[in-house]
């Protein structure tokens, strides 16, 4: 059964680590993208409201913004005091810089937010960030032809989640659907019954839902209508996080309870999507072996195949999307939850944070997993961040391997065999 973590608001649980009796030794930080501007244009984001979409501070689909880069240097300069704190930086940006591997997804917007972390991170050093301009196999394995996704088998798998009834999922969220109506539209949502659609407007809300084969590694199932409401409400919590004027968030029709609510909808998108076990096998097993690879290097100090980076390297930072994050949480059957956000919501800017320690009495090496991030707040006020005072973290039970303790750690040992048990090898490619 799923365990689902919850993390006391502004608790520093990774600085407290550091009573214990183990030492770090490595730590893998996969983070999601800054916040940004939305995926699709005004122009169409339009026809589905009474009421125009603002505008962000950038021009583009699904840039970085300013603030969402001051946010992400912010996130980057937490790291750096916590990871000096358990001195596996010495504070000398440039030696440390020796020790440290990037990667990135390609995208632009991700490269930017790898570029914007390193900044808070090593603000003296010139890191270089990882990337590739093709489909990245660890990222995108389909896409990269490491792995085969089957689009029957997709569609079934996420059918036989919902009953293999599509439509019944606007039943199970009619509350969201119906709160989503209003915002756009322009109505209080006591409104009985509701008003018809505005002439020349989409309802979204209406919209089928279907389950149909997808395109890419991006999308593995057309979701239909459901995938139509996620674009319709992904703008709210970037105008929130970024720090919009009330009324332009969302039309000052939500504040953070009420985006968190609505966005049950878009979290339950990418369940299906990345979360559903058949999809989250074939497009996770290539990352988790490369996760699991690197710890054991990072233990062992010897190279080793499908491993990142090298052998002496004590910090890897990889950045991606939420579909990746969610993704592998679900291979490995992660929850968190973090303060303001729904369960298993990889937020802008968060991080799953897996640790390499060793134990001063024994000598044998845990993992502790955790999420941290920042919350919709300390995003929207780019408040600053200190050991002190710093970004929600969640410890994460590694289901199969956690012992029963307030870090949940996890014999490297029994961590490498419930990654094994999880991935599927046909899709794991140890070159890439």
């Amino acid at each position: 059964m799923k365990t689902i973590l919850m993390a006391a608001c502004c608790v520093p649980f990774l600085w407290a680590q550091s009573t214990d009796n183990t030492q770090l030794k490595q730590v893998i930080i996969f983070g999601r993208h800054a916040v940004r501007t939305p995926n699709t244009p005004n122009s169409t984001l339009n026809n589905f409201s009474v009421l125009s979409y603002p505008n962000f501070s950038v021009p583009g689909v699904s840039v970085m913004t300013p603030n969402g880069q001051a946010n992400e240097t912010i996130l980057g300069g937490y790291f750096r005091l916590w990871l000096t704190q358990e001195k596996l930086l010495t504070g000398n940006d440039a030696a440390d810089n020796a020790f440290v591997y990037f990667r990135a997804d390609g995208a632009p917007l991700i490269i930017g937010t790898a570029q914007a972390f390193a900044a808070g991170f090593l603000p003296a050093a010139s890191v270089t960030i990882n990337s590739t301009t093709t489909a990245d196999p660890i990222f995108h394995p389909v896409d990269a032809g490491v792995a085969q996704l089957n689009e029957e088998m997709a569609v079934a798998a996420v059918n036989g989640r919902i009953g293999n009834n599509p439509q019944a999922l606007a039943t199970a969220y009619a509350a969201e659907l119906a709160l989503l109506r209003s915002v756009l539209f322009n109505y209080p949502v006591t409104t009985t019954p509701p008003p018809a659609t505005p002439a020349g407007k989409l309802d979204v809300t209406a919209a089928p839902i279907t389950v149909t084969a997808g395109t890419n590694s991006a999308l593995p199932v057309n979701l239909g209508g459901l995938l139509t409401v996620a674009t319709a409400l992904d703008p709210f919590i970037m105008e929130y996080a970024d720090g919009m004027a009330t009324p332009d968030v969302a039309w000052g029709q939500l504040n953070a309870g009420g985006i968190s609510q609505v966005f049950r909808l878009y979290d339950r998108v990418l369940d299906l999507e990345y979360r559903t076990p058949y999809l989250t096998s074939v497009q996770n097993s290539n990352l988790a072996s490369h996760i699991v690879r690197t710890l054991l290097q990072g233990a062992t100090g010897n190279s080793m195949g499908g491993a990142l980076g090298t052998p002496s390297d004590k910090v890897i930072a990889l950045h991606a999307s939420n579909f990746n994050i969610s993704g592998l949480a679900g291979l490995l059957d992660l929850d968190w939850l973090a303060p303001g956000y729904q369960a298993d919501v990889a937020a802008p800017g968060g991080a799953l944070v897996f640790e390499l320690r060793q134990s001063q009495t024994t000598g044998e090496f845990i993992v502790r997993a955790a999420y941290i991030v920042q919350t919709m707040d300390q995003l929207r006020n780019r408040t600053p961040l200190t050991l002190n005072a710093p970004p929600a973290i969640a410890p994460v039970f590694i289901p199969g391997c956690s012992t029963h303790n307030a870090t949940f750690d996890c014999p490297l040992e029994s961590f490498v065999r419930v990654v094994g048990q999880q991935t599927n090898p046909r899709f794991v490619d140890l070159n890439n």
